[in-house]
């Protein structure tokens, strides 16, 4: 007898555990009761990747120059060989490259004009590396905002229901707030990867462009050394 009270004492206690168990759920059952809301934010994470990877190519692409490049310039325009080192600026793909060229162009003009139409050429390279960079920035900014206006609608929607019905358990209240919230913690991600993206993408864009002045400045002093 003691043995089947025993008994059921530890199921009855084994049951209460497995009750009090909170419930496992998945990453993507618990996205999916965010609601409609979530799919300008799925919609924004895309875009946000694409972005980023589009530029970071392109930019990488960009920075890439040969280490000897200002040398072979230096050599050919020394020697007087200025057609070589447009041959070599004009062949090859990149934005110091590019606005070399346009010095070389400019090659018996005041120092002054050479300087202007090579930074021209700059600001335009300048432009093409920052395009599509404002749409992360934006992403960064909206992204949050979805998220937390889609939590303002969830909870209107789960008091007006409580108001209709007259059920406002705790559990019916906590169900639903953090249901609710799943669209504002998206949001703030998706926001923090586009706005550490921005960043990464700025930082090198900037490294970008100092290579640039660096070959400019260099550019202009080898114009001034003597010719062999």
């Amino acid at each position: 007898m003691f043995y089947l009270l025993q008994t059921d004492t530890i199921q009855k206690a084994l049951g209460t555990v497995a009750a009090s168990t909170p419930e496992k759920i998945s990453m993507l059952s618990l996205l999916e009761k965010g609601g409609w809301i979530m799919y300008p934010l799925y919609f924004l994470l895309v875009a946000a990747i694409y972005v980023f990877v589009e530029r970071l190519l392109a930019i990488n692409k960009a920075s890439r120059i040969e280490p000897n490049f200002m040398n072979i310039i230096r050599d050919n325009i020394v020697t007087g060989n200025v057609q070589a080192a447009r041959n070599l600026a004009k062949n090859t793909n990149s934005p110091v490259a590019r606005m070399i060229d346009k010095g070389i162009q400019r090659i018996g003009k005041p120092l002054d004009a050479i300087e202007k139409s090579m930074e021209n050429v700059g600001r335009l390279e300048m432009y093409n590396m920052e395009k599509n960079l404002s749409i992360l920035s934006l992403i960064s900014g909206i992204a949050p905002m979805f998220g937390f206006l889609g939590t303002i609608i969830g909870m209107v929607q789960l008091f007006y229901g409580i108001a209709s019905t007259g059920e406002y358990t705790l559990n019916t209240i906590a169900g639903g707030i953090y249901t609710k919230m799943i669209t504002s913690a998206t949001g703030l991600i998706i926001g923090l990867i586009a706005y550490v993206g921005y960043n990464f993408l700025s930082t090198l864009i900037d490294k970008t462009a100092n290579k640039m002045e660096v070959a400019s400045s260099e550019f202009i002093d080898i114009l001034q050394e003597p010719t062999r």
